[in-house]
């Protein structure tokens, strides 16, 4: 017997389209189980349980029914979306405590996709302050803590996404990724997330939204305990809308049963040369190249020496395409004074984190020094050629997510006072618009996940896709946190199902 918890969105949406399962009754179950691990996790910040019932009661009632019609592909499926989408009757403050009382009267482009495709959200999750940091943390919500350990940090800004969905809270869910906020997350809770080449899916609909040329830095998609439910979601969201300028017409998503690994390049970047990635990561790394290579691609060591200015290319890209300060993005319009913030933090009486205060000081540095900025976009400019060069039209890389397992709280914050940003290991690939997987690789001697990130070209975004696919067949993909599983005293026959008897 086998928690229907536990699998992925498109089994759930063939078992609720046979009458297998009903809608309501795994409805029910997630509820379940979120109301049960999220006073540790705080990772489902607002809910919609009764609406997703009542969803979920109209669907049981339509596949009762005769002549039920073509039905959607996720007909039935529960899920998550961040709180940075927009969300009909949902809170939209994406962590910033002066938007606190605003509530969604729209869905954002995305969100309407999978509620067409027959999706029901559950509620939505926590965010970094203005999506800006990789700790889930703000003083409207608070801290989100990791199902592996509450100690440790589940990344940002979709860290409550990954959170509860990693604790089988959740089916799936719906990010954005504009430095890392959907691999990070999903590296440090064990799951697998995708960012897309830039243009291919519309940002329409999120707060805060890139500006210009970084709405194709900015990539929405999918975070899923099961890569088969990469594509499918993929596809549903992907496209332009009509709204977001920086969608591109010319992508087309291809298929991942298409793709034969065999005789494709594969190269193996084991870090960016400067900053120390942990033995347990390289090992993990080490297992998904050897996977591969017994698949039939062909292994190459490789390194890239303007890896070692990952984070300059990544920021000053960035700076170079926004148009408001970040301090003005905190103040809504009118910059806050970062240093009186530090101090007011200081002794508690702060709107704003502190890390957000010190991002904000920060900010305007890289436009500074003239030319600067230049050079280092030139920088990044050959190192997308030379990436390029090396993968060819079919080819896939491999490289570390960050540099450690999921830090205690409070980590990353000291680390970048000593001017370490491992985060730029995934920042660097939104800024070159490639595609990137971030798959699980197992967890450590201490139970905490490891995975890497899989890249390709922009529009390989089904070639990255079907690699993690391999990888989750050779080594086995998502592991359930201790949290996930039910007590014994509150399991519920009709949220069991035997698996010989569905098939």
């Amino acid at each position: 017997m086998e928690s229907i918890r536990f699998l992925s969105a498109i089994r759930l949406a063939q078992l609720i389209r046979e009458k297998k399962i009903g809608s309501r009754e795994t409805v029910d179950a997630f509820i379940a189980h979120i109301e049960r691990v999220n006073p540790t996790l705080n990772a489902v910040v607002a809910s919609r349980f009764d609406e997703a019932r009542r969803e979920a009661d109209q669907v049981d009632q339509r596949l009762r029914g005769a002549g039920a019609g073509d039905l959607p592909p996720l007909l039935g499926v529960p899920c998550t979306i961040k709180e940075a989408f927009s969300v009909v009757g949902m809170p939209n403050a994406s962590g910033l405590l002066s938007r606190r009382h605003l509530v969604s009267t729209f869905d954002a482009t995305a969100v309407k996709r999978l509620r067409a495709a027959g999706a029901i959200p559950l509620g939505v999750t926590n965010t970094s302050e203005l999506c800006m940091w990789m700790e889930s943390d703000n003083r409207v919500y608070g801290r989100t803590n990791n199902p592996y350990d509450p100690n440790r940090i589940v990344g940002g800004s979709s860290g409550g996404e990954a959170a509860i969905i990693a604790a089988a809270g959740s089916p799936f869910g719906l990010g954005s990724d504009i430095g890392g906020s959907i691999r990070g997350p999903c590296f440090f809770n064990g799951i697998f997330g995708h960012k897309a080449t830039g243009g291919l899916v519309p940002n329409s609909g999120q707060f805060p939204i890139a500006e210009n040329e970084a709405r194709r830095f900015l990539a929405t998609g999918p975070m899923v305990k099961k890569a088969e439910d990469l594509h499918p979601l993929l596809r549903i969201i992907a496209g332009p809308d009509g709204e977001d300028g920086g969608c591109r017409s010319d992508l087309e998503l291809g298929d991942p049963a298409s793709v034969d690994l065999r005789g494709r390049t594969l190269l193996d970047v084991r870090g960016n040369g400067v900053q120390r990635v942990s033995d347990d990561l390289l090992e993990a790394q080490e297992r998904a190249a050897r996977a591969l290579e017994k698949r039939g691609m062909k292994l190459k060591r490789a390194s890239f020496r303007r890896l070692r200015h990952q984070f300059d290319i990544w920021a000053a890209m960035m700076t170079r395409a926004r148009e408001d300060p970040f301090g003005s993005m905190l103040g809504e319009g009118r910059p806050i004074r970062p240093l009186i913030e530090l101090a007011k933090a200081a002794v508690g009486r702060s709107d704003h984190m502190p890390i957000s205060s010190l991002i904000a000081l920060v900010d305007p540095l890289p436009g500074l020094v003239p030319g600067l900025a230049d050079k280092v976009i030139r920088a990044g400019q050959k190192l997308r050629d030379e990436i390029l060069s090396e993968l060819g039209d079919d080819g896939v890389l491999l490289y570390p997510t960050y540099t450690t397992p999921a830090p205690k709280h409070g980590t990353p914050v000291l680390r970048t006072l000593v001017l370490e940003l491992p985060f730029a290991h995934q920042g660097i690939f939104n800024v070159l618009e490639m595609p990137a997987t971030q798959v699980p690789l197992g967890l450590n001697s201490a139970g905490l996940p490891l995975g890497c990130q899989v890249v390709s070209k922009p529009g390989n975004d089904h070639v990255t896709i079907a690699a993690a696919l391999e990888l989750e067949r050779a080594l086995g993909g998502w592991v359930s946190p201790k949290l996930a599983e039910e007590p014994s005293a509150s399991r519920t026959a009709s949220w069991k199902f035997s698996r010989a008897a569905s098939e």
